[in-house]
């Protein structure tokens, strides 16, 4: 299992910040892609919990828009850590 998780850390030690930094500079191209990239590796990975947040927040961000980011981000986040904090106790 050490390096499916090894793997996936290291995807999202690049895509989710990048998401985080987007949003945060109001980037919607980048944080379209970032999104759609966490939402690929979830669905992937059967990361279902994580996968719906994510799949909302790409297809809001679809259209170039930041309209209603700031609330499906969080959920996003929340998961996310859930996830990063179960891959680390099987590490």
């Amino acid at each position: 299992m050490q390096p499916l998780t090894a793997i996936t850390r290291a995807c999202w030690s690049v895509c989710f910040p990048n998401l985080k930094k987007a949003l945060e500079e109001k980037d919607a191209p980048t944080a379209f892609r970032a999104a759609h990239t966490l939402k690929g590796v979830c669905q992937n990975l059967g990361f279902d919990a994580l996968y719906v947040p994510s799949s909302a927040l790409t297809e809001a961000l679809r259209g170039g828009s930041l309209d209603g980011a700031d609330e499906l981000f969080p959920p996003v986040e929340k998961e996310y850590q859930r996830v990063v904090e179960a891959l680390k106790a099987l590490e």
